[in-house]
């Protein structure tokens, strides 16, 4: 059902009905009431801000008399909130968009839940692509700091950090969790973060990093063991390799460590948790 749409006599049953489970805004209004057009224009304002949160639905009175008959309006404007197939809150006359939406605040449920909602149909798609994956993930990071930190929106966020291959992100998501949501989503989440973790210690990592350790100066080397640790997902360990040749010599090896160090960055993109952190601490190094 689209968020804003007209209400008349085929479809009210219909809208009724999808009161059971959203909250129905109805805008009762008439061309030649100046004051009703102009609350129907905040109230689709409104709206078209929330979609989603509620159904807009507008009774043109002139030629939907018997709705407005049927909710005994006496004056326009009228907006009344229907939950459940039943008025539960509205006003008449003129209001501004700050009066309207603290109204309906209290009978709409919170972005975050809305927010969660849609990531979840996204992930229960039959072929989830890279790019449903990160708008899941965008949701997901507004949900949870909109919903502070909630656990229910933690375990869903982690599991995406897994299929993105974020397994740094995945892990210091499911550290915050409580013990109250470590249910048996929490632990299968634990599992697959391990399993993840074992598949990335490849026997070519740890080849690299034995050689590393025997040959700590040679940068051609360490330059090899971060891409592959760039290319298991293991992020973190990789700018943190790279940055701690850069502290000490931005140039070093003809400035290719800075180059990898700002493809790993350009890679993992804008919005990265990670990236961002090494970003600040590149900035800190250059200003």
């Amino acid at each position: 059902m689209d968020n804003i749409l007209s209400l008349t006599k085929d479809n009210i049953q219909q809208v009724v009905d999808a009161s059971m489970q959203q909250i129905v805004v109805l805008a009762f209004w008439a061309q030649p009431q100046e004051q009703s057009v102009a609350m129907l224009h905040t109230l689709e304002q409104i709206a078209a801000q929330n979609a989603g949160r509620f159904v807009l639905a507008k009774v043109d009175c002139e030629a939907e008399l018997e709705i407005a008959n049927y909710f005994r309006i006496q004056s326009l404007p009228t907006t009344l909130v229907l939950d459940k197939g039943q008025p539960v809150d509205g006003f008449a006359g003129l209001q501004d968009a700050a009066q309207v939406t603290a109204m309906l605040d209290k009978h709409l449920p919170p972005m975050w839940q809305l927010q969660l909602a849609q990531a979840k149909v996204l992930l229960a798609l039959s072929q989830v692509s890279a790019e449903d994956l990160a708008t899941a993930a965008v949701l997901l990071k507004d949900a949870h700091a909109g919903s502070n930190q909630a656990g229910e929106v933690s375990l869903v966020l982690a599991d995406v950090y897994l299929m993105q291959g974020e397994l740094v992100l995945a892990q210091a998501m499911l550290e915050k969790v409580g013990l109250a949501d470590q249910d048996g989503y929490y632990q299968s989440l634990k599992a697959k973060l391990a399993l993840a973790l074992d598949a990335a210690d490849t026997p070519e990592i740890r080849d690299l990093q034995q050689k590393f350790e025997q040959n700590p100066t040679d940068l051609v080397l360490l330059l090899e063991l971060s891409k592959a640790l760039h290319a298991a997902h293991r992020d973190d360990e990789a700018l943190d390799l790279l940055f701690g040749v850069l502290s000490k010599d931005l140039g070093a090896e003809n400035g290719t460590v800075k180059q990898v160090f700002m493809e790993v960055l350009m890679a993992l993109g804008q919005g990265n948790p990670i990236a961002n952190q090494y970003r600040r601490k590149l900035y800190t190094l250059l200003y």
